[in-house]
């Protein structure tokens, strides 16, 4: 995980250079997705603000996810569901371990997908920009269940 610090100060500095205002909502929803460990949903946000700002919109927590998304700054998790899952931590592409039960994300440490990737690349002569690399299966907790 990355330092929450360093992850909210860098995306609140691409706000800026990008022009745009730091109100204390979207400073609020920067905080959750700097924190966050668990890859959360515009709706499990949106709950989290509920107490501090409880006039704030579901659709404001999405603009500004989607603004923050559009700098780069979250990498969003998309499910055939049709439900979105939001990294603030570790904007950038890597893999994750999905429960189908409690749909908890983890998301391992795998030095190897850097080889993986240029082994890709070499084998179909593509330019690998992004990938995604899932895994499925039941976690500890709802195993014990």
């Amino acid at each position: 995980m990355s330092d929450p610090k360093e992850r909210f100060d860098s995306i609140v500095k691409k706000l800026k250079e990008n022009d745009h205002k730091l109100t204390p909502q979207r400073l609020a929803v920067i905080k959750i997705l700097a924190q966050s460990e668990g890859h959360p949903s515009v709706e499990k946000i949106y709950d989290q603000l509920q107490d501090d700002f409880p006039t704030m919109s579901l659709a404001t927590v999405y603009r500004n996810v989607m603004l923050i998304k559009s700098l780069g700054e979250i990498l969003e998790l998309g499910f055939a569901d049709g439900s979105n899952r939001y990294d603030g931590n570790r904007p950038y592409p890597h893999p994750h371990v999905i429960c189908i039960q409690c749909h908890k994300i983890i998301d391992p440490d795998l030095s190897s997908l850097r080889d993986m990737t240029k082994e890709v690349a070499a084998e179909t002569g593509f330019e690998i920009l992004t990938h995604r690399l899932d895994f499925f299966g039941i976690c500890s907790n709802c195993m014990a269940e």
